[in-house]
């Protein structure tokens, strides 16, 4: 597992936001000093990638936020193009002969795009109802995620291979992991 602090090029049309937002709240400064925190944690996860085998066939890639769609290698290829060195170390590890795989549910990732964008709304502005869980009771949007992407892991992940999973820092999809599998973090996220 490698904790990642997901950059405005790995988020898309939220990016912007997601910027402007940073800098309302931490000021140039605190988005200089975040920005250099952010790209010392991809150089350390950039080598460790590069310390990995050679070959790597046998491994599987989990990208939180990568849906299972069959259309798995574009996405990461046009991430990769905007500048995310996220999707450039996956195409990175791909040309090594490991596997890229879907991660995430796709309605759930729709769901989640429906709150940032709410949440990058002016204040005032109604945002949309939380989603419940079974029976009606309520349980987190990052909780269904994380515990989707540990079955999807679950279900393709095969005896003898190992994965890589790329994941936001604020994760905890291990905890939904089988048992059997065996979880190392071999790169530590410095939060910024």
């Amino acid at each position: 597992m490698i904790p990642v602090i997901h950059t405005a090029e790995d988020l898309g049309e939220l990016g912007s936001a997601v910027r402007a937002r940073e800098l309302s709240e931490l000021g140039f400064q605190g988005v200089r000093r975040h920005e250099r925190a952010v790209a010392d944690s991809w150089t350390s996860i950039e080598s460790f990638v590069r310390s990995l085998p050679a070959s790597l066939e046998g491994y599987r890639v989990y990208q939180d936020g990568l849906p299972v769609c069959g259309r798995e290698l574009e996405i990461v290829k046009e991430v990769a193009s905007k500048g995310s060195r996220n999707h450039a170390l996956l195409l990175e590890l791909r040309s090594r002969g490991a596997q890229i795989m879907g991660t995430e549910v796709p309605g759930l990732l729709l769901e989640e795009l429906a709150a940032a964008r709410a949440a990058a709304l002016p204040r005032g502005h109604p945002a949309p109802v939380a989603a419940s869980g079974e029976g009606g009771a309520p349980r987190s949007l990052l909780e269904r995620r994380d515990r989707a992407i540990g079955e999807q892991i679950g279900k393709t992940l095969l005896p003898g291979e190992t994965g890589i999973l790329f994941i936001g820092a604020l994760h905890r999809a291990i905890t939904y992991l089988p048992e059997d599998i065996v979880v190392e973090k071999p790169v530590r996220s410095q939060r910024g």
